[in-house]
């Protein structure tokens, strides 16, 4: 809707909806309507892509043969072809006709577009007197203000408040499905509408924190449920699901923008985790209650003294060794990592996927932010590899000191040296561990210490550097291409 129109629901709003109760979706219908009143159960499996299966249990009435039935608080960002209605006591009982989901929801604008060419009220106050006068007019147009024709003029824009004599079919104050669907019997039902739906998402939090030896750390995971989907639910029993499922991509329509609103966190003694299938599902122990644009926190895991090692890692490129490269002015700084396993008390369980952020105490005694890095779905007993950032006392620059081409009439070879010095300013020695991605059919042949091959195209040194000196590593080798 154009911002002209906008500023002028703004300036004559609220509108006079009395006679327009969004409880007469029943008159002009001619069907029954369902709310959370009539709910007995909801539960919501929230999957990590954005996306959740609600399960809405209801007793509903409904009379034998054909009815129309208006379901309404569901999530608005309801995928209708996914919904599925059932009676759980009576399972061929009901038949879905027709369904329909409008995605147009009560708002000043969408009720003047609905009005066009039709008859509303026009309330004006006399500001001497304080009376009023009603005048009937038909709304011509809404676009780019609204345009209204009385019995003796036409006027763009009005002071007056507008009345209207309903709501229309289709446009609802709440997300709204209809159901046209054929009942055997009548009476009270119990009926559960299944869906899909987007703005439902959780994400998993991890929260350490290293000793002052950098050898332990203590651990606790927080799961973070937010609920963007336009829907409140109350009393919901939840389950989420680690795992990358398959979706086909398929066009979405429009969804309402929101906030978040940030809840304060709840804490449960124990999430029950299973297997499922080629997921693992994680089940809350109560209810809880997602309201619409709100987040919640809960607590997944807590594991303290955990062994962790700490590594400096100085990675390479495989264009070292395509060609002769000219001398590089740069200080090379290691990547600090650290790295522990999922096992022991409080862990041993499979971790969601998620961020990692470490934190230690400084010589105050004030806690400092060492680093984050993103982890992926671990299995028990795997290791966690957590990346810090990089190294400030210890810094590295690389040489390529030859470079040969040794073809033959049938095969390709380079041969290329180079040497890396080593700076370790700290006052204690540490190791580096060097790795050097080598393209093509490689072998070292000359090396100032012993290479271990990790993989086809990876040769790795663990170089000891002292106290406050210099190390170089230096190494030959013969690439067949």
């Amino acid at each position: 809707m154009q911002a002209t129109l906008r500023m002028f629901c703004k300036a004559i709003l609220p509108l006079t909806l009395a006679t327009a109760s969004i409880q007469g979706f029943g008159m002009h219908t001619g069907g029954k309507t369902t709310t959370q009143q009539d709910r007995q159960q909801i539960s919501i499996t929230i999957y990590n892509e954005n996306l959740a299966l609600v399960r809405d249990l209801r007793l509903v009435s409904l009379e034998k043969g054909f009815n129309k039935l208006a379901w309404q608080e569901i999530s608005a960002q309801i995928r209708p072809e996914t919904a599925m209605l059932r009676a759980p006591d009576n399972t061929s009982g009901i038949r879905v006709m027709e369904q329909s989901f409008d995605f147009d929801l009560l708002t000043p604008e969408k009720l003047l577009e609905k009005y066009i060419g039709q008859r509303i009220n026009v309330i004006n106050v006399n500001p001497a007197t304080g009376a009023e006068t009603v005048e009937a007019a038909t709304v011509l147009s809404t676009s780019d203000g609204i345009i209204l024709k009385f019995e003796d003029r036409i006027e763009i824009g009005t002071q007056g408040r507008i009345t209207f004599p309903d709501i229309p079919a289709g446009l609802h104050d709440r997300p709204t499905l209809t159901l046209t669907l054929d009942s055997v019997i009548s009476g009270t039902q119990t009926l559960e509408l299944s869906y899909l739906s987007s703005g439902l998402a959780w994400q998993t939090d991890y929260v350490a924190r290293l000793n002052a030896d950098n050898n332990l750390l203590d651990l606790n995971g927080l799961i973070s449920i937010s609920n963007h989907s336009g829907s409140a639910y109350p009393d919901s029993h939840l389950q989420l699901v680690a795992g990358e499922i398959n979706q086909v991509s398929s066009e979405s329509f429009p969804a309402r923008k929101m906030m978040a609103i940030v809840a304060d966190a709840a804490e449960y003694q124990s999430i029950k985790e299973e297997s499922l299938a080629e997921y693992h599902l994680y089940t809350l122990p109560a209810p809880i209650t997602l309201a619409d644009n709100q987040s919640r926190q809960i607590t997944l895991m807590s594991a303290t003294g955990i062994p962790v090692n700490q590594e400096f890692l100085l990675r390479g490129t495989e264009g070292y060794y395509y060609s002769k490269y000219p001398v590089l002015n740069e200080k090379l700084k290691p990547t600090v990592l650290i790295q522990f396993e999922n096992k022991g008390e409080g862990l041993g369980v499979p971790l969601p996927k998620g961020t990692m952020r470490v934190y230690k105490e400084d010589n105050q005694g004030n806690t400092q932010l060492l680093g984050e890095d993103r982890i992926d779905h671990t299995a028990r007993d795997e290791p966690i590899q957590v990346k810090l950032g990089k190294a400030f006392d210890i810094t590295a620059s690389r040489t390529q000191t030859d470079f040969q081409q040794l073809d033959t009439p049938s095969r390709r070879f380079t041969e290329t040296a180079h040497q890396i010095e080593i700076h370790n300013a700290r006052p204690e020695a540490v190791s580096i561990r060097v790795q050097e991605p080598i393209p093509g059919e490689w072998k070292i042949i000359s090396e100032s210490q012993p290479h271990s091959k990790s993989s086809a195209n990876l040769a790795e040194w663990l170089v000891k550097a002292p106290a406050n000196e210099k190390t170089i590593l230096s190494y030959r080798v013969r690439i067949k291409h």
